[in-house]
């Protein structure tokens, strides 16, 4: 990743990634791009349906006898995960937490109390634009949504009420969570399934796995070591307009990667569209952005962070950067106006290591 720039204007007003590289200067921009884009050889790899996604784990043909064995118990792993964190189970520990934490403090499992005070920290760095207690709030638009409508601003108000981990009371010491008002809930879609790709990379690593790509639904990625004599993994940056199409391919060298978007999941009512991305601190979906894209050292940190910059903006979000002890790389995607290309906004980010499409 680059040193940030005392001119970001100019750093970041580069057209696409192209020009981003021509950026670069003199031979060193003529090396980048005569550059082949990497392309991924042969790989084993091992699937599962797991919180409404795919998850893969990918490992090089030649590595440890006992990879696949080790990638296998990565996925039952996430399977476990899914049963511990899921809102959709009510016999999950999140949705007995949701349930039991009014009536008083409830102890929580040691790996996930340090999960949900690390969604504490992650809302607090980011302005509380990433809020895994928006439960009630996500509740609300996902049952407007099935009854055809769209909620009022009294009901978004009545929810907003009910979010924010204000109403949240940690116990470090009893590793023991209770909450107020009645109808807090914590939901971790922003930041559950990175957490389940961090873990299922810590047990391949402890199993002498050190070569892999690990992703979610293919929007929670995270690579360690290379492949294919490439100094990483390559993976493909999608473009927002054409989720089917790349728009970059970005080498990911021991680092994670999460892409937050309305591309995909939407819906319109009365001839407007609404992203299925909240603003918890409005109540109302978010439409400033096409999609943001974060490298950072693990999946949950990249995760909540894409969630919370898409909600954001730019500017904030490069504000927001500045304040995070972590190196962190984000691609932005803003709404081109009409008759403009699509042009991505670049902060930190190694343009060796982007290749464009």
């Amino acid at each position: 990743m680059t040193e940030p720039t005392s001119h970001r204007r100019d750093f970041l007003s580069g057209r696409a990634v192209r020009t981003a590289i021509e950026h670069a200067g003199g031979e060193l921009a003529e090396e980048l791009l005569r550059r082949e884009i990497p392309a991924r050889g042969p790989t084993l790899l091992l699937r599962t349906t797991a919180m409404a996604c795919d998850f893969d784990v990918m490992v090089n043909p030649h590595g440890p006898a006992d990879q696949l064995e080790a990638a296998s118990a990565a996925l039952d792993l996430v399977h476990e995960l899914e049963q511990q964190l899921s809102v959709y189970r009510p016999d999950s520990e999140l949705s007995q937490l949701n349930q039991r934490g009014l009536a008083g403090p409830v102890t929580v499992e040691p790996a996930l109390f340090e999960l949900l005070l690390r969604a504490k920290r992650l809302s607090e760095q980011t302005a509380q634009a990433f809020d895994p207690c928006a439960g009630a709030l996500i509740q609300l638009w996902r049952d407007c949504r099935l009854e055809a409508r769209i909620p009022t601003q009294d009901e978004v108000q009545q929810g907003l009420t009910r979010c924010g981990l204000a109403n949240v009371r940690f116990d470090e010491p009893t590793k023991s969570i209770g909450f107020n008002p009645p109808g807090v809930q914590w939901n971790l879609g922003a930041i559950g399934k990175g957490y389940a790709v961090d873990r299922a990379c810590a047990l391949l690593q402890e199993r002498g796995v050190s070569d892999w790509l690990v992703h979610g639904g293919r929007s929670s990625i995270r690579a360690h070591g290379s492949h294919a004599d490439h100094a990483g993994w390559p993976v493909g940056l999608r473009n927002p307009l054409l989720p089917d199409k790349p728009f970059a391919t970005l080498v990911l060298r021991n680092q994670a990667l999460a892409t937050s978007g309305t591309a995909v999941q939407w819906f319109r009512h009365e001839g407007r569209r609404y992203g299925h991305i909240l603003d918890p601190r409005s109540g109302w979906p978010v439409e400033s952005l096409l999609s943001v894209s974060v490298i950072a050292p693990d999946s949950a940190m990249a995760d909540a962070l894409s969630t919370a910059f898409f909600v954001l903006g730019v500017e904030k979000s490069l504000a927001c950067c500045d304040n995070l002890p972590e190196a962190v790389g984000v691609i932005f995607f803003p709404l081109p106006k009409k008759g403009q290309t699509l042009e991505p906004i670049l902060h930190q980010i190694a343009v060796e290591d982007l290749y464009p499409n």
